[in-house]
């Protein structure tokens, strides 16, 4: 069956080009939103092949994937499914990048990907009158609709590793909170909500959902995980997403008839939309505040309840001892690294200063305002650490001085 030949503003008319919004679609969606952030660790880390590495490779993927996703005439649940997935890694990749490689907050991320999404919404609205997903007819509204989804990746995992790392929630409470802000809009959707408003927020919020849901299946118990590891919770989901999208597939139940009208106009988009972004800026500028200064009043109080038989009988504490307080922790893992260096055990190393870094995640909501300076030159050394076992082509030497001079960091 060949597509149909009409236009719309002078564009050929397509059948629609994804699928109708069924439980299955957010059930792929999510198995795809844990895929790209278990999978980006797993070809980051078990794969050596670094942030740049996994970033090209893909980009290239991805590319390769909206050619085929473009050039379909309809919805096809492979192509359209595969792209998503690879967006999701992407879109993980482009907030990690920018938060590990540039040395930009996570503050900025999200603020600046929330600002991105606006102006294509914007600039979407502005060209094609409509938002709607069940409208993607034309090439044009197609290139709107993926350069939406990937802002929307990016903003999800900016907002959720955000919440997690800096404000100090852990994966599994941020995820449980995600959770409660998607149900509080489905039943406002059930009850009247502009239903393009509700969805377009919805899929930005299963983003940290996903993510939370993945690294809780994949750390160490240590780390409040059930040490499923990246591997197997990468495999786990990509199965679960192969089974649904060829029962899709050969249900067809998600394709949309093309015998089946426009839905009808919903008003008051606009000013719900003023309202529920101005409701969600204010109550997250103050959640943030109000979490930061509980943050910032738990370290004065941990600094003040150091006594001097602590610190020494002079004011400054002992060489040992860092501005940021215990760092046992650390200095375990960190030696830990090293004692499998000494005896050949690279594999072993490199899994064990994973917990290194999922440990000093966790903890930077607590350490960093102790003394921010600080904080910043050991979180320096430990991302020199992670890039020397990471290597593709580890070098020994440089793995062991750059864990020695962690060592000598921690105290």
């Amino acid at each position: 069956m060949t597509a149909p030949s009409s236009t719309l503003a002078g564009q050929r008319t397509l059948l629609n080009k994804v699928p109708e919004v069924t439980a299955y679609f957010w059930i792929v969606k999510v198995l795809c939103t844990t895929v790209g952030e278990s999978a980006a660790d797993f070809l980051n880390v078990n794969l050596n092949l670094g942030l740049t590495g996994v970033s090209v490779v893909t980009g290239v993927l991805l590319a390769v994937a909206l050619v085929f996703q473009f050039r379909a005439d309809r919805y096809r649940p492979v192509a359209y499914w595969l792209t998503v997935a690879l967006v999701s890694v992407f879109g993980t990749l482009v907030t990690d990048n920018l938060t590990d490689a540039a040395g930009i907050p996570l503050e900025t991320s999200t603020i600046v990907f929330g600002v991105l999404l606006a102006i294509t919404f914007l600039a979407w609205y502005a060209s094609e009158k409509t938002l709607s997903i069940h409208s993607i007819v034309t090439r044009r509204r197609e290139a709107f609709y993926w350069l939406a989804i990937l802002f929307t990746f990016a903003l999800g995992t900016a907002t959720g590793d955000l919440m997690a790392e800096v404000l100090g929630l852990g994966y599994l409470p941020t995820g449980l909170i995600v959770a409660g802000l998607i149900a509080v809009l489905a039943l406002g959707w059930r009850l009247g909500l502009h239903p393009v408003l509700a969805f377009w927020f919805i899929y930005v919020l299963t983003r940290p959902l996903g993510a939370s849901i993945g690294d809780y299946l994949s750390q160490s118990p240590d780390n409040g995980g059930l040490g499923l590891g990246t591997t197997a919770t990468s495999l786990i989901f990509t199965l679960g997403i192969v089974a649904v999208v060829i029962y899709l597939s050969l249900s067809k139940i998600d394709v949309t008839p093309r015998e089946t009208p426009p839905p009808a106009t919903v008003r008051g988009g606009l000013w719900q939309t003023i309202l529920v972004v101005g409701l969600a800026v204010v109550a997250s500028v103050i959640g943030y505040a109000v979490r930061t200064s509980a943050l910032q009043s738990d370290s004065a109080s941990a600094a003040s309840a150091v006594t001097p038989a602590q610190t020494g009988t002079g004011a400054a504490p002992p060489v040992h001892q860092s501005p940021l307080g215990d760092l046992s922790q650390f200095k375990t893992i960190t030696q830990d690294t090293l004692t499998k260096l000494n005896s050949g055990d690279q594999s072993g190393a490199t899994s064990r200063v994973d917990d290194l870094e999922t440990g000093w995640d966790n903890a930077e909501a607590r350490l960093k305002p102790k003394n921010q300076a600080a904080w910043t030159t050991v979180d320096g050394k430990i991302d020199t650490v992670l890039r020397q076992l990471r290597a593709t082509s580890p070098d020994p030497a440089a793995e062991k001085a750059a864990l020695n001079d962690l060592l000598a960091a921690l105290g």
